[in-house]
């Protein structure tokens, strides 16, 4: 988290959805991937915009926070790994 606290591309939409992906992944106890959902995450970040939601999924993913495989089909989440150094 030191790191995401340094980096001055990342805004508090960012920190917001890696905080609440860490929670999931701890209470999970730490899998390899996990799966998420899109509308559970905006929830628990209190992010009403699915474009801010998947652009800063997408941003996450491009400066190597994380490992996102999205799903296509609403009834399978879509997949996260975080690259936690």
């Amino acid at each position: 988290m030191d790191n995401l606290a340094r980096d001055q591309r990342v805004t508090v939409w960012h920190f917001s959805i890696y905080v609440s992906l860490f929670n999931k992944w701890a209470v999970n106890d730490f899998p390899d991937s996990f799966p998420i959902s899109r509308s559970e995450i905006m929830a628990r970040t209190h992010i009403g915009s699915i474009v801010t939601y998947h652009k800063c999924i997408r941003q996450l993913r491009d400066y190597g926070y994380i490992i996102y495989r999205p799903s296509y089909n609403p009834f399978n989440g879509s997949w996260v790994t975080l690259l936690v150094y």
